[in-house]
């Protein structure tokens, strides 16, 4: 099968035991630290504001106010820097070992993620994945605003159309594919491959996965 077949991999909670976006926030905070206050403050307003247009809280909760005022340039470094020195210690060994085992059957690792573009950019350089969708414009040029209005944003169903084009574009047979999450918002585009496999699965999504017979792990760091 080869290149035919991809596996497809969640970030924060499936190949890492940490939360990337969390930890750039922050770092942020602790070199930027008057922008505290106001990323607090755009943060709620995009809550608010994403409520009252109807969204659930999950998304509403997931607007990028906390970076209002940074700028792109700066996020791209900060989150090679973090990557590099903190989260590639974040990795579990189970994590390595399937990246690992999918390389060598010569599938394509891929990244799909909710996660902020650099972080996930730099994330999926350390983990040397084949392609990286995160969150973000096309063009990521100044200052964040902290709305997401114009990105490609790879959350929940969003990730389906992602690997759908992924797959359409390098030719693979989504059957033949896998899929790793460890949320039920991952369990969208893990439905749409032929091999899901769960990973640290709680409540709903572990429920999910022993339904549909899914393959499950516990990857976590050994203490």
């Amino acid at each position: 099968m080869g290149k035919s077949v991809a596996a497809y991999f969640d970030l924060d909670g499936t190949l890492l035991d940490a939360s990337s976006e969390k930890t750039l926030t922050a770092y942020l905070g602790r070199k930027r630290p008057w922008r505290i206050p106001y990323g607090a403050v755009a943060w709620v307003l995009g809550l608010t504001s994403n409520l009252l247009r109807g969204r659930s809280f999950y998304d509403a909760a997931r607007n990028r106010g906390h970076f209002s005022l940074a700028s792109w340039s700066v996020l791209e470094s900060f989150s090679k820097r973090i990557a590099n020195e903190n989260l590639s210690k974040k990795i579990t060994q189970e994590a390595q070992d399937s990246l690992r085992w999918h390389k060598s059957q010569g599938h394509r690792v891929v990244l799909v993620t909710a996660t902020i573009a650099p972080m996930a950019e730099a994330m999926g350089e350390v983990l040397g994945m084949d392609a990286v969708y995160g969150c973000g414009p096309d063009v990521r040029e100044g200052i964040l605003s902290g709305s997401e209005r114009g990105w490609s944003v790879p959350r929940r169903k969003g990730k389906i159309a992602i690997v759908e084009a992924d797959a359409l574009q390098h030719g693979h047979e989504l059957e033949e594919c896998y899929g790793y999450g460890n949320t039920m918002a991952d369990s969208w585009f893990m439905r749409i491959t032929g091999h899901p496999v769960a990973i640290n699965s709680k409540g709903s999504f572990r429920q999910l996965a022993e339904d549909q017979k899914w393959d499950m792990h516990d990857w976590k760091l050994k203490s």
